[in-house]
């Protein structure tokens, strides 16, 4: 017989079996209780919702996390609704990533009635900014409560976002805190990289130019911090396609404006705006994302960083500014 197997056998059958047992209490005494919220490979599991934010948090929690984006990329997070396949993902997450700021509003009510006890529910946007600091437009009007849901959009808020959920994931894991700290001031140079080159590249956008009218209201807490100004969006408050009247209103603004290119959204598809552009005449571009990472999944570019590049290089191409600034800036994700 194989040394190794009769070596096995002894340990296993008879007082070899008695011994392993104790072998084993003794390591747990050692070692301690593994942390509440911890899975037993020591991974916290870890559940977000659009998939910027479920990109932000693999970067900072690598591969020290169990993550799971509920909401597919491309997918209209304002009206998504989790099929009843989702709960057991809510039902078994140590630490739920919502956006808030109203926008996961069903998915949040479904996470509150089936977290299991002790997870934590965490609200990124009520965190990274105060009531003073909301926006209001038309897509998410005063009257109806609901701010402007897209910080993420901004990537200063998305440094933000990473810090809070670094402190989550420590709280949760404090045996992997020093590494998530790591990842996290790793990942936030890498934004303000970015920050600093989309702001070179929106300068050099013709004065006149550096307006914004896009379909849906992704971009008002991006726009003020490049010196643009988003002039009005497409869809209605309600979500729903906008009337003749709106139509006609957006074409005569755009007259007035003298812009030479709106903005659609993978995400929102609208024949409306090819209407409004070729009766206003100005080029439309549809290719716009808000919470769809390009690429396949895997690829470098299928990131947050790489959504923010290719946004920034179309905005400011049609826009007649240069967007060389954004060459060189890696968008994969960290390692």
């Amino acid at each position: 017989m194989d040394p190794c197997r009769l070596r096995l056998n002894c340990l296993v059958h008879g007082p070899g079996l008695r011994m392993l047992a104790v072998l084993l209490m003794l390591v747990a005494l050692l070692l301690g209780p593994v942390p509440y919220g911890v899975t037993q490979d020591n991974r916290p599991q870890v559940l977000t919702t659009v998939a910027p934010l479920t990109n932000i948090v693999r970067n900072v929690g690598g591969p020290h996390i169990d993550l799971h984006g509920l909401i597919p990329g491309g997918t209209d997070s304002h009206t998504f609704e989790a099929a009843p396949s989702d709960v057991r993902f809510l039902a078994t997450a140590d630490l739920i990533v919502l956006n808030g700021l109203d926008l996961e509003t069903s998915l949040e009510k479904l996470a509150l009635a089936n977290q299991k006890s002790g997870a934590r529910l965490l609200k990124l946007g009520e965190h990274a900014i105060t009531p003073l600091e909301y926006i209001f437009d038309r897509s998410f009007p005063k009257s109806r409560g609901h701010p402007n849901p897209h910080l993420w959009m901004n990537p200063l808020y998305a440094v933000r976002y990473a810090e809070l959920v670094r402190d989550a994931l420590s709280e949760l894991d404090p045996g992997t805190q020093a590494r998530y700290q790591e990842r996290t001031r790793r990942y936030s140079q890498q934004l303000w990289t970015l920050d600093r080159a989309i702001a070179a590249a929106t300068a050099t956008i013709p004065a006149p130019h550096r307006k914004l009218l896009t379909y849906h209201d992704s971009f008002a807490y991006f726009a003020p911090r490049y010196g643009l100004t988003v002039i009005g969006a497409i869809e209605p408050s309600s979500f729903s396609e906008p009337s003749p009247r709106d139509v006609a209103r957006v074409i005569n603004q755009l007259r007035r404006e003298k812009v030479p290119a709106i903005f659609g959204s993978e995400v929102f598809p609208s024949k409306v705006l090819d209407q409004i552009g070729r009766e206003a005449g100005v080029q439309f571009i549809a290719t716009l994302r808000d919470d769809d990472l390009p690429g396949r999944p895997g690829a470098p570019e299928h990131s947050y960083l790489g959504m923010m590049l290719e946004n920034v290089r179309t905005m400011v191409a049609a826009l007649g500014g240069n967007a060389a600034a954004l060459q060189g800036i890696d968008p994969a994700d960290l390692p």
